[in-house]
């Protein structure tokens, strides 16, 4: 599984990678979580909103930051 936070850095932005990595921590899974905070990064991937996150090439999470259990629901096959 390839997950991606993308965002520029702000609170949010943190928030959500912090949220990300205790709902992978929580699952168990063995997988990095990759930052995307660079601009030009950030337009490759075709975000035009954020913070994001991206599980394996597709959108998850998009403008908002959720809580732990929900990213947890959202990563479960």
């Amino acid at each position: 599984m390839e997950i991606k936070v993308i965002g520029e850095g702000c609170e949010k932005c943190d928030k959500l990678y912090e949220n990300t990595y205790l709902a992978v921590k929580e699952m168990g899974l063995e997988t990095s979580i990759d930052k995307v905070e660079d601009l030009m990064d950030i337009v490759r991937l075709g975000v035009m909103t954020t913070p994001s996150v991206m599980v394996d090439g597709k959108f998850v999470i998009s403008v908002r930051v959720p809580k732990v259990k929900e990213i947890i629901k959202l990563l479960n096959p």
